[in-house]
């Protein structure tokens, strides 16, 4: 029986689990960007980027689309992406590494469409070059 302590303390059980998904997401966001850095056709696109900073963003924004705390808006979004001009192709061959990567943590394929459909929800947000 977990004591009193430990439920009411600082990081409580559920703070716990919660610090738990947030790691595992860290670990998916970081083999993910391995994987873009792999690519050709998405590696320029992180020419000179902190990839740290780029990595604890990402983490954020997946656990925000996962219903965890942090959120960001459409707008938020199409303002980072506007400068990259990012093309269908690129979109594409994100959204495949991105499956990749999510089905090889052992992501099951309902978790692997709520992803995936949130993030081509936004595709408008983030292609700006046709």
């Amino acid at each position: 029986m977990p004591s009193r302590k430990s439920e009411g303390g600082r990081f409580g059980r559920r703070n716990l689990h919660a610090l738990g998904r947030i790691c595992s997401v860290s670990r998916v966001v970081s083999d993910f960007y391995d994987r873009v850095l792999d690519s050709e056709i998405l590696a320029p696109y992180f020419d000179g980027i902190d990839m740290r900073v780029q990595i604890d963003h990402q983490t954020k924004f997946f656990a925000a689309m996962m219903g965890g705390p942090a959120s960001y808006t459409n707008e938020h979004l199409a303002s980072v992406h506007r400068r990259l001009e990012i093309n269908d192709e690129a979109f594409e061959e994100l959204a495949l590494v991105l499956r990749e990567t999510l089905e090889d943590h052992d992501y099951d394929a309902t978790d692997i469409g709520t992803v995936l459909g949130e993030v081509v929800a936004r595709k408008r947000y983030i292609v700006t070059r046709v």
